[in-house]
Formats: structure tokens, C-alpha cells, sequence
């Protein structure tokens, strides 16, 4: 209880540390989100045009700083986020709600399987270290890890799109189609996924299988695994029960921090195939100086890391008591 205590502490504080310089950033910036849309138009600044404009967009620049932090404190507990430049009128929460399960479907699934398979692969090759499989696929997938994840994607779009004409090269689904909860138009998401999940796979299973690995042989080495060996206990359970599960421990905080990062997206991988994700929308949210939208993301993304974080510790506390009593 007491490690859990410390590490809800630590969360506590660190979020509150991101939420307070998430709202300072902005306001040290000069001009504010109103004079920012009128920029656009490259013309005189009508004042009142102004003033209907901060009314839109929450600004409150009568208001002292600390009333405005305590109002922005508020608006954050009750999940509002003022409202979106580039998508105006659309409020920020909106766009985003709208954006995020394509990122999870697409990022986080193939985080997640990335993980397992990687996983799989590095502890398989571990056990038979110096054979066929250890000498192969190690080394290629730490290869194609090292690709640009564009890169990876583009090649993708000329082979399977342009030239054999499999796939589709962008967008979440057809634009003839209504999105709904059928099973055809299911289909064509799925469909639309194959080859930027396909590039995300490629480039990110690599870390996991050399991680694994390079973890599981230090493990074997270990002298419960060797103990285990003497007493003469199945090679599956040495394998699983004793090395893996221990040497997994170290890698959970780097799958938690990947899980948390799947909430911003994969920007490169979505602006390639024009998915529409939270990836894309930051870029183009950068792009358009949509200053409401990019701070929400940003505590967005910075929120699910901790989060991840902190299941990770809870996690490994709950693997290794070793943890818990260090703590």
C-alpha cells in the first residue's frame, strides 16, 4: 500500500506540474487564439470583430492570472477545452473525441501486437540461442527498426497500392460510404488499416524481439534457472515460469510508455495515408496554429503516458515483490 501511495503521489505532482506549464506556455506567448484567426485574413483588426471572437473562444484577458489558472483548472476537471480554430465551431473535446478511436484501433493494436510478437520472437531465440532462428530474425528486425516509419509506408503505398493495386493507399474508409456499425463498412476500416498498421509493425517489432532477447539470455544465466535444470523440470516451464517471467519485468515500462505515446499517434505513418487520427490532427493542428487544440493534445498525450506509467509500476510491484519493499 505504501509503494502505491508514493507512486499516486508522484502522479499526482507530475500531473500537476504538466497541467500548470500546459497553461502558462500559451499565455507568455504573444497574442491569443482571436488575433490569431484574424492574422489569417491579412486585413485591419476590428476590435469589435475581436472582442466577439475572445467571447467564442474563452478568452479572458480581463481576468487575472490566477483566475484564469483556477478557471482553466476547472474547465480541465469538467473536460472543456474551448473551441477549435481550425475546426470552428467545433469545440476542441469534439474533434478530438471524433479522432481518437482511429488512433487506438490503428497505433494501439499494433503497439500491442508489436509487443507480443517481438516478445514471442526474443524469447524463443534467447532458448535456442546460436540456432537458425536466434541468427536470422533478431538481426532483421533490428534492421527494418531502424527504417523511418514513412519510409516504410511509402514503399508500401508503390508496392501494394500503385503497383499491385491490393490495397487502398489512404484515408480510414471509403468516401462513398456512411459510416456505421455494419459489418461491411467494419470491413472497409479494416481494410484501409492493413498498410499503415503493416508499416507500424515492421519498424517497431524489432526493439521488443532485441530487448527480449538480450534479457532473456541474461536471465537464463540466472542461478534459480540453472537449480531449475538440475532438478529436471520441463524445458517449457524453465522457459516460461522462471526465465521469461522475470526477465519480462524490465520491458513493461517501456510497453506502458509505448501504450501512452498511442494516444498521440503515429504522425508520420497518419500523414502519409491521410488517416484520420490524433496524429494527423496535431500536425494539421501545428500547421493552422490551432492553439486550443494543440494544448489539449499535448495534456492529452502527457495525461496517458502517466497513466501508463503508473499501471506499469502497479504491475511490476504485483511481479516482483522485490519492488514493493525497495519502495
Amino acid at each position: 500500500m505504501r509503494f502505491i501511495l508514493r507512486r499516486l503521489g508522484f502522479f499526482i505532482l507530475t500531473l500537476w506540474a504538466a497541467v500548470t506549464l500546459n497553461f502558462f506556455l500559451p499565455r507568455l506567448m504573444p497574442g491569443n487564439p482571436a488575433l490569431a484567426m484574424l492574422a489569417k485574413f491579412r486585413g485591419p483588426v476590428n476590435p469589435s470583430a475581436l472582442k466577439a471572437l475572445e467571447v467564442a473562444f474563452g478568452v479572458k484577458t480581463h481576468q487575472s492570472l490566477i483566475s484564469q489558472y483556477v478557471g482553466y483548472l476547472g474547465d480541465i476537471a469538467t473536460g472543456k477545452f474551448g473551441t477549435s480554430l481550425y475546426f470552428y465551431p467545433e469545440s476542441v473535446g469534439r474533434v478530438i473525441l471524433d479522432a481518437i478511436p482511429w488512433t487506438l484501433g490503428l497505433v494501439g493494436v499494433t503497439t500491442i501486437l508489436a509487443f507480443l510478437l517481438g516478445t514471442g520472437v526474443g524469447i524463443v531465440a534467447a532458448w535456442r540461442r546460436g540456432g537458425a532462428m536466434d541468427s536470422i530474425l533478431p538481426p532483421t528486425f533490428v534492421i527494418t527498426s531502424a527504417i523511418p516509419y514513412f519510409w516504410i509506408g511509402l514503399m508500401l503505398i508503390l508496392i501494394f497500392s500503385e503497383k499491385l493495386t491490393w490495397f487502398p493507399s489512404s484515408n480510414g474508409y471509403d468516401v462513398t460510404l456512411i459510416p456505421s456499425a455494419t459489418g461491411s463498412f467494419v470491413g472497409n476500416v479494416l481494410w484501409h488499416a492493413i498498410l499503415p498498421a503493416a508499416a507500424l509493425l515492421i519498424t517497431t517489432i524489432g526493439t521488443w524481439v532485441l530487448t527480449m532477447r538480450n534479457t532473456m539470455v541474461t536471465t537464463l544465466a540466472e542461478d534459480y534457472v540453472r537449480m531449475a535444470r538440475a532438478k529436471g523440470l520441463p524445458g517449457r516451464r524453465i522457459m516460461f515460469d522462471y526465465a521469461a517471467r522475470n526477465a519480462i519485468l524490465p520491458n513493461l515500462t517501456g510497453f506502458a510508455m509505448s501504450l501512452g505515446f498511442v494516444v498521440g499517434g503515429a504522425i508520420l505513418v497518419e500523414y502519409v495515408f491521410n488517416y484520420p487520427g490524433v496524429g494527423y490532427m496535431l500536425l494539421q493542428a501545428v500547421n493552422n496554429e490551432d492553439y486550443p487544440l494543440m494544448q489539449a493534445l499535448f495534456l492529452l498525450i502527457t495525461v496517458a503516458v502517466l497513466v501508463a506509467i503508473l499501471m506499469a509500476d502497479i504491475a511490476t510491484a504485483v511481479f516482483d515483490p522485490r519492488t514493493r519493499s525497495r519502495g
